[in-house]
């Protein structure tokens, strides 16, 4: 037996009604998470429980390069100490199997000479290690033995040396130096750009000397749920940019917008303004590249969270051309003017294009009237200026007036004034 059909079209029905209604923003309170890059790009991510510490001494330069400059002091003064004291003791022993430090010998050969104690035996190791040579102390070639430790303490003294050159080398010409003059905008923007909503941020070189291949990277940081329940607190989705689009590094001469498309690919997709401030979600911003003096490659990074990014904002110009020369305002590097842009989601926009074209419009007739405001209080005060002008002639021009003259003529009952002017 067949159904009755419903007299109701199903489009009119309950299912079909809340399937076509606009769906509302869910807000939720957003807690207060730590950030995963710091603003001056240091991760904030702390390493416990590694039961494997000794991993780091199977790469001794890398570790010694890592530790502050306190430590690595610390370690090599008391690596050149250690080293000298051992010598010392070898050269003592030799000293004391040849017989040197017996004072009832006299008028023979020595290992060493003037090697008497264990105090002149240790200076003798420093002048070795170091090559000062003063010319009190020297070696002779009766002993073989002491012949073999000065071979040993100069192979070691070169190794220590070169290894504490190459750490304070590689110490003072580290990356992170370089990135010192790296600087980001403090905050990130999101607004119309080319009829397309964009997060945009500013990034700029305060040297003069450049990043050669320059590339900016865009990760946003939140915690996800797989489909089937997995939950990853630090799921990274990458970004793409204009720059990664066209396949070509940036050259970074003056400071530059880096502008991100907000497409259906984008994770910012379905983020409105009224959603922005309660999401959890951050922006990392990774800017790498080869420094020109040296070589070496060097990265940058900050991050930008939700109270970080300004909906409707759009940064304003700093490069100006002044007598030939561009001219770079680093004070206004972070200022952001308001503009017109629609508090939906991208999404919303593509769904609804006439939401931008009304945005639009209203923005022109702003700034049309504007334009307008502007220009009548041009013209009153051009106006007031006028009046101004001509009332302190008409002051200068009132002292040339002549005085009223008072004629009194004689009268029958007496005499009355008639002034006559």
């Amino acid at each position: 037996m067949l159904a009755r059909k419903s007299i109701i079209p199903e489009e009119f029905a309950l299912p079909g009604l809340v399937s076509r209604m606009p769906r509302k923003p869910v807000f939720r309170d957003r807690v207060n998470k730590a950030r995963f890059i710091a603003k001056n790009g240091s991760c904030n991510l702390a390493h416990k429980n590694i039961r494997e510490q000794g991993r780091f001494l199977q790469d001794v330069f890398t570790t010694l390069v890592d530790l502050k400059w306190r430590f690595t002091l610390v370690i090599f003064t008391t690596t050149f100490v250690s080293s000298w004291l051992l010598f010392a003791m070898s050269w003592w022993l030799v000293a004391f199997a040849h017989g040197d430090l017996d004072p009832e010998r006299h008028n023979l050969s020595h290992c060493v000479t003037d090697v008497k104690s264990f105090t002149s035996a240790f200076l003798f190791s420093i002048e070795v290690q170091v090559t000062i040579g003063f010319g009190g102390r020297m070696i002779t070639e009766q002993c073989l033995a002491a012949i073999m430790v000065l071979i040993l303490q100069n192979i070691v003294g070169l190794i220590i040396n070169a290894i504490m050159l190459g750490c304070i080398f590689m110490k003072t010409a580290q990356s992170n130096r370089r990135a010192e003059t790296l600087i980001f905008s403090r905050h990130a923007v999101i607004a119309v750009r080319n009829n397309r909503l964009c997060f945009m941020i500013r990034i700029g070189d305060l040297r003069k000397s450049m990043i050669i291949g320059a590339t900016v990277r865009l990760q946003v940081v939140r915690k996800t749920t797989t489909p089937e329940g997995e939950l990853i607190p630090i799921h990274q989705i990458d970004v793409q940019t204009e720059s990664t689009v066209a396949s070509t590094s940036l050259f970074l001469l003056a400071p530059l917008i880096i502008c991100h498309v907000i497409d259906k690919n984008s994770p910012l997709y379905d983020l409105s303004a009224m959603e922005l401030p309660c999401s959890d979600l951050e922006v990392i911003v990774i800017l790498e590249g080869v420094v020109e003096t040296t070589g070496i490659t060097t990265q940058a990074r900050t991050s930008y969270v939700s109270e970080e990014i300004q909906w409707g904002h759009r940064f304003v110009p700093i490069v100006t051309e002044e007598e030939g020369v561009y001219s770079v305002d680093y004070s206004k590097f972070g200022n952001t003017v308001k503009v017109s842009t629609p508090n939906c989601s991208a999404r919303e926009l593509d769904e609804k294009p006439y939401i931008l074209i009304h945005t639009l419009q209203k923005s022109e007739l702003s700034h049309q009237n504007s334009l307008r405001k502007r220009n009548s209080m041009r013209r009153n005060n051009s106006m007031r200026k006028g009046a101004g002008s001509s009332g302190s002639l008409r002051r200068n021009n009132s002292g040339l007036i002549l005085p009223k003259v008072q004629f009194f003529t004689p009268t029958e009952g007496g005499q009355n004034p008639n002034a006559v002017t």
